[in-house]
């Protein structure tokens, strides 16, 4: 990866100290720019942060080493606060469509006084820990650590809260011209985590099929007209069958009008 220049890491540590939405909202939404230039500005910075994001990620493997450790888990929990909430949801509804024992621990459903009940060193857990860090989230994520389960963070600094008892630590860029940080490597990393785990999961292949029978008997999805080529370019077969019983019909008319004549 290529290194930051005095420049780019003297601006990173100042965003560093803009921890909240409305600190961010006057240094990076200014008020005199069109809405063509914002648009401009904030395209540019998540491709920034997602390119940046990939190449710590290619250099340091910690999404490899996240899939195997979900990968050799009896028992694997999601959990995010807040935003982080729904890249947790995220997260566990790609896993749970290709692996078994997938939780999402929602405080509802799942608690995380259940799930601190009963720790196995075969348990991992996958925390969300984005700024300004949950205070739950980090809880949770140390006592289940300090129980024997395995932790898997998913944070935006190397000195965030939880990065020091992470078994693999997930590091992502959020940096944004948006007073909310970037959710787009975040999310890029729940979707390259889930499909490398399930491209190694036994049986997933398996478990997609069954998934699909089951939605199929469910009826859970809306059934979309299958377009052809000839069809979607306006003369499908029925369009063709249409205009050749019209032709006819045409014929038809043309043929009784003239025998009619000839009987009068």
């Amino acid at each position: 990866m290529t290194p930051d220049t005095p420049q780019e890491r003297a601006e990173r540590l100042h965003d560093r100290t803009l921890s909240s939405p409305h600190d961010r909202f006057g240094e990076r939404l200014k008020t005199n720019a069109t809405a063509e230039v914002l648009q401009t500005r904030l395209m540019q910075a998540e491709v920034a942060s997602l390119n940046t994001t990939f190449e710590h990620l290619t250099e340091s493997g910690a999404l490899p080493a996240a899939a195997a450790a979900l990968l050799g888990a009896r028992r694997r929990y999601i959990v995010g606060a807040g935003k982080s909430a729904t890249y947790a949801a995220l997260l566990a509804a790609d896993l749970s469509a290709a692996l078994s024992n997938v939780f999402s621990v929602d405080g509802q459903s799942l608690t995380e006084l259940t799930v601190l009940t009963d720790v196995r060193a075969t348990d991992v857990l996958v925390v969300f820990s984005l700024r300004r860090y949950r205070a739950e989230s980090v809880r949770f994520g140390r006592l289940f650590a300090e129980a024997g389960g395995t932790l898997v963070v998913v944070t935006d600094s190397a000195d965030a809260p939880l990065a020091s008892l992470a078994s693999c630590l997930v590091i992502v860029q959020t940096g944004s011209a948006s007073y909310a940080d970037s959710p787009t490597s975040v999310a890029a990393v729940c979707h390259v985590l889930s499909a490398l785990t399930a491209a190694s999961a036994k049986g997933a292949r398996r478990r997609l099929t069954l998934r699909d029978r089951i939605s199929a008997t469910l009826g859970l999805y809306h059934a979309e007209p299958i377009a052809t080529d000839a069809s979607a370019a306006g003369s499908g077969p029925a369009e063709k069958g249409t205009g050749a019983r019209r032709s006819a019909t045409r014929k038809h008319r043309t043929h009784d009008h003239q025998r009619g004549n000839s009987d009068r």
